[in-house]
């Protein structure tokens, strides 16, 4: 899913990311043209690390 669905869906997720994984790519003009995967792999978030992230997002949206 791009970054930018993400955000519009789950508003959420955007202090998250930035707090805790330093994604600030909410607000970047490539959060329409990357998932997040491609935009942690960016942040060097990946394998075991990218999907606790998704883990956490996963829990934070349900939560809500």
């Amino acid at each position: 899913m791009m970054i930018l669905e993400i955000t519009e869906l789950y508003p959420e997720v955007i202090d998250f990311l930035i707090n805790e994984y330093e994604i600030h790519c909410a607000g970047c003009i490539m959060a329409g043209f990357e998932t997040l995967r491609m935009g942690a792999a960016a942040h060097g978030i990946v394998e075991k690390d990218f999907e606790e992230l998704i883990e956490r997002v996963n829990k934070l949206i349900n939560s809500a």
